[in-house]
């Protein structure tokens, strides 16, 4: 990519809403002739590259990736290093064992175009699910009763007291619905502003091959309309297509993919959708995303995965670099990125691992919305009543029954947030995230997520339905759900019907974000003044009764961390979630 400082120049003057030229997005062409690689620099880049014996595959759109393959010898000859297979976190996978070099004939031409080579390293970049291909997932079933229609609808009577009273059931898992009322979607469908002219795309690896008629099913059961000729399409490299599938987790994906597309179709039901499913994890997955940008395949890209890492030693530059050029792309052409910022809060096991504190990558890089997680209470009469960052801990039921187990018990999970060491403060929270935050690791200023935050506690999670494999059958089954992984679709819809309403895309939404902060567009998230808890029903062996149920008391907002949520901005939700305001506001900048 040539000129990065004027790049960011540029996204400035694009994306701010009190300048003249917001929403003047870049088409392909004008992002090519003032950003991209020079036609001469690519022309070089490939014919060095066939002169080594690699073989050259194809050219990205934007030419700032250009694919190559070439046999192991090849490579280790080319680069003066040594392709090996290594174990790592229980998988096999690849890696160069040294720093890669370029012969010393290479032209200064050559070395100046290149920004790095990546997708060598198989294990730095894995992005993992659960389960493993082939054939459906296994089958699970949260959110079993007893459990509560609404936040607080059953009171566990029949269980210990904690903090001097008894606690309700958790929800078995918010309807469609629901969660349309709560984030004031319900009113912008009825006036007609359900997405429609708005593509979401969605990139994960792999794709579930039941995903049409589970849909189907699912939006039969809920209410929502039947995707329309062409609305929902599914991009896949076919199944001779796909690789590392046991690294990946494999079939883990496909209640991803489910959770993503019904998230996704419950906020925005008119919205079109694009499923890109990877080859894999790793390099396909990161080439997916990034042909995405190039291709403008939607307005709005969700991710729901990340690398749980933000240290140059893990990543890699040269991956760093890739992900930071192509997201500056997607800034400049009007393309809304959201990633989910984790679901293990700082990374410290709630504070007792400070060593470990990290946010998850590519979550902090300044051109995309690092979207994290709440809980949330949704009353009787489906109203938002109350909402706070997602930090679970658990207390256990005592032998006899009695009482809990030393609440609030061990830390469990939570949306993820804090200081970006890889990237300084954005223009766009100067002012608004407090030094505090942006000061973690010294004078300098960094960037802080999350952005933005929606549901993301599995325990007032969402109801998805999809075709899983049980002791008794495969069939299609329902299930409560959370992590970032919903609150960033769940944000990719909400981007799209405010998309529609304003008639045109939002694009790169964080300037619009932090320029709406502390109005009525969000819900300003604070921690409960006391304990607040629920407690969670589970079957003992995740299936059904024959074994028992499982019960825990859940914490909500444990404060044992690094997270907080407070007054303002904070790096427990950001900006806070969404609020019925957001709609009107959004469109008038």
């Amino acid at each position: 990519m040539r000129n990065q400082a004027g790049a960011d120049a540029k996204v400035r003057a694009l994306s701010d809403p009190s300048s003249a030229s917001y929403g003047k997005w870049l088409s392909l062409k004008q992002f090519n002739a003032a950003y991209g690689p020079s036609k001469s620099d690519i022309a070089a880049v490939t014919s060095w590259a066939k002169s080594q014996g690699l073989h050259v595959s194809s050219v990205a759109p934007s030419g700032m990736l250009v694919n190559v393959s070439g046999s192991t010898s090849t490579v280790d000859k080319v680069f003066a290093t040594k392709m090996e297979s290594f174990s790592f976190q229980g998988v096999t996978v690849r890696s160069n064992t040294t720093a890669l070099t370029f012969p010393s004939s290479t032209s200064a031409t050559v070395l100046s175009a290149v920004a790095g080579v990546v997708g060598l390293d198989t294990g730095a970049t894995v992005k993992k699910p659960a389960d493993t291909l082939p054939g459906p997932p296994a089958g699970g079933r949260y959110g079993v009763q007893p459990c509560s229609s609404y936040y607080g609808q059953k009171l566990a009577t029949n269980k210990p007291s904690a903090y001097g009273k008894k606690w309700p059931y958790a929800v078995c898992g918010y309807t469609p619905k629901q969660l349309q009322s709560a984030y004031g979607v319900t009113q912008q469908l009825r006036n007609g502003y359900t997405g429609k002219g708005q593509t979401v795309v969605i990139t994960d690896a792999f794709a579930a091959p039941t995903i049409v008629r589970d849909l189907r099913k699912y939006n039969a059961t809920y209410g929502l309309p039947q995707f329309k000729k062409g609305q929902f399409t599914q991009q896949t490299p076919g199944p001779d297509g796909y690789d590392l599938v046991n690294e990946c987790g494999g079939n883990g994906w496909y209640g991803e993919e489910t959770l993503d597309v019904e998230a996704v179709h419950s906020m925005a039901p008119g919205a079109k959708i694009v499923y890109a499913g990877a080859p894999d994890c790793s390099s396909g997955l990161d080439n997916t995303w990034a042909a995405a940008i190039d291709n403008h395949t939607g307005d709005v890209i969700t991710n729901s995965w990340g690398d749980g890492v933000d240290d140059v030693a893990d990543l890699g530059q040269s991956y760093i670099d890739f992900y930071q050029q192509y997201s500056t792309e997607a800034a400049l052409r009007g393309i809304t990125v959201n990633f989910s910022t984790g679901d293990d809060g700082d990374e410290t096991s709630g504070g007792t691992n400070l060593a470990d504190k990290t946010v998850s990558f590519p979550a902090d890089l300044p051109y995309v919305t690092g979207v994290g997680g709440t809980s949330v209470d949704i009353n009787r009469r489906g109203r938002w009543a109350g909402e706070w960052g997602w930090q679970n801990a658990y207390a256990q039921l005592s032998a006899n029954g009695k009482s809990w187990v030393s609440p609030p018990g061990a830390y469990s999970s939570g949306g993820g947030g804090g200081t970006s060491q890889l990237f300084a403060q954005p223009w766009y929270q100067k002012g608004v995230v407090p030094t505090s935050v942006a000061d973690y690791y010294g004078n300098t200023p960094m960037r802080s997520i999350p952005d933005i935050s929606a549901v993301g506690d599995p325990n007032t999670g969402m109801v998805v339905g999809e075709t899983q494999d049980f002791p008794d059958g495969t069939y299609w089954d329902t299930y409560r759900i959370g992590g970032t992984s919903l609150s960033s679709p769940l944000m990719a819809g909400i981007v799209a019907v405010a998309s529609s309403r304003a008639h045109h895309a939002l694009g790169f939404v964080n300037p619009l974000y932090y320029s709406l902060s502390g109005s009525k567009a969000f819900h300003d998230l604070k921690a409960p003044n006391r304990p607040l808890s629920q407690v969670r029903t589970d079957y003992t062996n995740g299936v059904d009764r024959s074994d028992g149920l499982h019960f825990e008391l859940q914490r909500i907002d444990v404060q044992s961390s690094t997270l907080h949520d407070t007054r303002g901005w904070d790096n427990e939700t950001g900006v806070g979630s969404p609020a019925a305001a957001f709609f009107r506001l959004a469109a008038r900048r």
